[in-house]
């Protein structure tokens, strides 16, 4: 006969099975939960993603995209800086329109005191730096203002382009000057060795990212720069000038910090035009 202690020791062991069996049970229906519920938000996201790009890529079909540039033409940020970061060299004349055209190539004449420079400008390559210095020009920007650094040691450059730079001699301030607004950087020759050969001309900055302006470097010999400047053109007539002046050499004045300095030897450009695009 089965003793009492034994029949006890049997229906705990019957009681512990079955709550092993329930827990295992439960466990699993919750792990069936938790994967329906992931596969749904899983689901979930994809829809909405799919949406999204949907919505970004295809547009509103009840609501034509009104913002999309024309064909053909660029938009561009034209950035104003603000009234209380303008000192006196910088010269206002408003902003350039946020859409440029992307197609043609301009010729640049820059008429100085020792004769005429020119330049070949693809639209293609930067058509907001060109649409910025079209602007410019026809504002008469750079009429009678100076090319007021040179650079012969290390790299070879004639630096141009501040408005403020005018007049007889010249001044501690030179080289600060520009347009009321900044823009992004365009056409960078990282792939390029040397990134600025002799006969291109680019565009200065002061070293950060989206503060192109209005002043530009004629690079007159190969020039190791680090490839963060906009490369707006290549000189087709008149280098020849810009090595003579690079010849008769700079007085130093910025040697101790960004090199060079004035060139010894004036250029002074009269006028600058941007011909209509071509092509």
């Amino acid at each position: 006969m089965t003793s009492t202690r034994e029949r006890q020791r049997a229906a705990a062991r019957a009681r512990l099975e079955k709550e092993m069996a329930e827990r295992s049970a439960k466990a699993r229906k919750r792990r069936q939960t938790q994967a329906i519920v992931s596969a749904g938000v899983a689901l979930v996201l994809v829809v909405a993603g799919t949406v999204w790009l949907a919505v970004s890529l295809g547009g509103d079909d009840d609501k034509p995209d009104t913002t999309a540039a024309a064909p053909g033409a660029s938009e561009c940020a034209f950035n104003a800086l603000p009234t209380d970061q303008r000192p006196p060299q910088i010269k206002d004349v408003g902003l350039p329109s946020n859409e440029q055209s992307g197609t043609g190539v301009q010729t640049m004449t820059i008429d100085t005191n020792l004769g005429p420079i020119t330049a070949k400008v693809d639209r293609s390559l930067v058509p907001c730096t060109a649409g910025s210095f079209t602007y410019l020009a026809e504002k008469n920007f750079f009429d009678n203002t100076k090319c007021h650094r040179l650079v012969t040691e290390g790299i070879k450059v004639l630096q141009c382009g501040d408005p403020s730079a005018t007049g007889n001699g010249w001044r501690d301030t030179d080289g600060q000057g520009g347009p009321s607004y900044r823009m992004a950087e365009e056409n960078l020759p990282t792939d390029k060795r040397p990134p600025y050969p002799e006969g291109v001309i680019a565009m200065a900055n002061s070293g950060q990212p989206g503060s192109t302006g209005s002043q530009f470097f004629i690079v007159y010999g190969d020039s190791p720069l680090d490839p963060a400047y906009t490369v707006l053109g290549t000189i087709t007539g008149g280098l020849d000038i810009v090595k003579d002046v690079a010849k008769a050499g700079d007085d130093g004045a910025f040697a101790q910090q960004a090199g060079g300095g004035h060139p010894k030897k004036e250029v002074v450009i009269k006028d600058l035009v941007m011909s209509n695009p071509q092509g």
